[in-house]
């Protein structure tokens, strides 16, 4: 009894399916004082190996991930596993090498090549509250208290159903939350990829984040074991990490369009209306000329000032950095007037063109750009809404915090220093490498990888807006390496 109530404590505590199917077949098979055993579930048509111990002979396999090189159990009432799953009862053999209710060839075949001796067995089924069937356990070679090969007794098989039958929901249980799980990340997947695809400027940014994110860490993994300290990221916190990644820029599903896909500084209705008024300056000049109010000279004059004008803001739209003089420039040409039709004095520029026009670096001006920020007030605020388990609890916390940096100049909170956890600092660190390199943002080109580390490194060492052990680090890991940089993110193996 007491064999009994420690495997169900074991059992409950197991949360890593691989190692749960490894802790049920040696609870059972301690339980039954038995040399070998073998773990089967049922896999399509077939019952398939998943865990195999043989004390005696010291073998051990599968309970890695890795299932145990063997070829699955066809369902044939012949075979004594299929009959137990089948039937749904557990099956008694004194011993094999007598039985003829069973095929045992498999057995006997496996002694040959190994020179073990297979004599009792005892075969229980695996089914969960529901009465579903899910796989069997098979036990070799009882043992009495002197180590000597005996038939399984009959008074343990209730204890051992018992056992099996816990077993059994422990893993159904563990498959509903894997389920879970997996049902939960995909979830995860389709809302960053929804947020991706809202923009063709912004696609694969998150996916291509979440790749770094990973390499990034297993890199700092490998650097903790090399120096025999222990690994920072162990598979939890690093699928946190991800995870943090993949959600740092939901907040954009309120970001309107017109802000996040602006390519240049000034928007087509403004362009339109900048050609229309150059074209209509062109006319009252010709109509001026035919009047004879400025001669034919002038005229050309200004029809080429027009359309060189023009062409020019046009080219300064699409700038990724406009210098003073070009600022000038443009000045000089919002100071410039025409007298309409009507006689009304107007200006060659409105108000609000020369303030898109005025905008030194990037695409957006300050109200627009208070707009894109404001996303990550909106990704804190939605993440807020999501229960997380307790081994996300921290997912919130990092994705909301992406854009802070360590001198303070960051937003929304203006964060510093030790503010700021590591992961976030990992995030923000990748979101800027990934906004530097990226050839498809409307707002600038893209400039080349060693370029963007050197911004980086600035950014950490002169700047104090960056983690400069954390920078440097990403610098050493090339874990964008392999990785396109734009275009489509193919999926990983």
């Amino acid at each position: 009894m007491k064999k009994v109530l420690q495997a169900g404590v074991m059992l409950s505590s197991e949360r890593d399916q691989n190692h749960l199917l490894d802790v049920v077949l040696a609870s059972v098979m301690e339980l039954a004082n038995c040399d070998a055993g073998t773990l089967y579930l049922l896999d399509g048509e077939a019952l398939r190996f998943k865990v195999m111990h043989t004390n005696s002979l010291g073998t051990h396999s599968g309970g890695d991930g890795k299932d145990p090189d063997m070829p699955p159990v066809p369902l044939r009432r012949e075979n004594v596993c299929a009959f137990c799953f089948l039937e749904g009862r557990t099956v008694r053999v004194e011993d094999v090498h007598t039985s003829t209710e069973y095929d045992f060839s498999g057995p006997i075949r496996y002694d040959a090549i190994t020179g073990y001796h297979t004599q009792s067995m005892l075969v229980v089924p695996m089914r969960n509250r529901e009465g579903e069937k899910l796989g069997v356990i098979q036990l070799i070679n009882a043992m009495d208290g002197e180590g000597n090969i005996q038939a399984f007794p009959e008074d343990m098989i209730l204890a051992l159903e018992s056992v099996t039958s816990q077993a059994a929901v422990t893993i159904q249980n563990s498959r509903y939350m894997r389920e879970i799980r997996e049902l939960f990340q995909s979830f995860v997947r389709v809302m960053s990829a929804a947020v991706d695809e809202r923009s063709p400027y912004n696609a694969n940014h998150s996916r291509r984040m979440a790749r770094f994110a990973g390499r990034f860490v297993d890199f700092l993994n490998r650097k903790a074991g090399e120096s025999g300290g222990d690994i920072p990221f162990p598979p939890q916190r690093k699928e946190e990490l991800v995870m943090s990644v993949l959600l740092h820029d939901i907040g954009k599903v309120t970001t309107p369009l017109e802000v996040m896909n602006k390519p240049e500084r000034l928007y087509e209705s403004q362009k339109a209306d900048i050609r229309h008024r150059m074209e209509t300056i062109r006319l009252l000049g010709r109509i001026a000329r035919l009047e004879g109010r400025i001669t034919p000279e002038e005229a050309e004059v200004l029809d080429r000032e027009t359309r060189e004008t023009e062409a020019e803001l046009f080219r300064m739209s699409t700038a990724g950095f406009l210098p003073d003089e070009r600022l000038e420039w443009m000045e000089g040409v919002a100071r410039r007037t025409y007298t309409d039709e009507e006689g009304r004095e107007l200006p060659w520029l409105t108000e609000e063109e020369r303030a898109m026009l005025s905008i030194r670096k990037g695409t957006l001006s300050g109200e627009e750009r208070g707009v894109m920020e404001n996303h990550v007030v909106v990704t804190n605020k939605l993440l807020s809404k999501i229960k997380f388990s307790n081994d996300l609890s921290h997912v919130r916390n990092w994705a909301a915090a992406h854009h802070e940096l360590l001198n303070g100049s960051g937003y929304p909170r203006h964060l510093e220093g030790d503010e700021i956890p590591m992961e976030a600092r990992i995030i923000t660190i990748l979101d800027i490498f990934d906004a530097l390199v990226a050839a498809d943002r409307p707002y600038k080109p893209g400039i080349p990888v060693e370029k963007a580390l050197g911004i980086l490194d600035a950014m950490a060492n002169k700047e104090g807006k960056l983690d400069p052990g954390l920078t440097a680090l990403f610098i050493e890991s090339r874990c964008w390496e392999g990785i396109p940089l734009v275009g489509d993110l193919p999926d990983e193996g």
